[in-house]
C-alpha cells in the first residue's frame, strides 16, 4: 500500500466544465505510518480532509512543523525505519521537503490524498 498525493487546480478553457491542471504530485510508502504520526503528520498527509485541510496553503504549517520535528531528532525516526527496507527516514525527509515546496508554490491548489 502506498500514498498519492495530488495538488491541482481548475484552469477555465472556455467549454463546459474547467479542466483540472495537475500541478504537483508525489507517491511514498505507508510502511513510514508509524514515522508520520510520530511526526504529528499522518493525518494531514493522509487523510487531510478528514481534519479540514482542502487547500496546500492550509497544509504548510502542518509539513513545516513535522519536518522540524523529523530534522530535529534523525535519531527517533530512523529507529522507526520498516523492517522489510522499503521506505525509510532518508527518504521520507526529502519527501516531505518536496511536498512541502509544492504547497508553498500552489498555495491555492487542490490537495487530494489517494490511499
Amino acid at each position: 500500500m502506498s500514498l498519492d498525493v495530488y495538488l491541482s487546480m481548475p484552469l477555465d478553457t472556455g467549454a463546459a466544465e474547467l479542466y483540472e491542471v495537475e500541478l504537483f504530485s508525489a507517491n511514498i510508502t505507508h510502511n513510514l505510518n508509524k514515522m508520520t504520526q510520530e511526526a504529528g503528520i499522518y493525518e494531514a498527509l493522509w487523510r487531510p480532509e478528514e481534519i479540514g485541510i482542502t487547500t496546500a496553503g492550509q497544509l504548510i504549517g502542518p509539513l513545516r512543523h513535522g519536518l522540524d520535528l523529523l530534522r530535529s531528532d534523525p535519531a527517533r525516526f530512523i529507529a522507526l525505519n520498516p523492517s522489510n527496507g522499503w521506505g525509510s527516514y532518508a527518504d521520507f525527509v526529502p519527501w516531505v521537503e518536496g511536498y512541502l515546496a509544492a504547497c508553498q508554490a500552489y498555495p491555492k491548489a487542490k490537495v487530494e490524498a489517494s490511499r
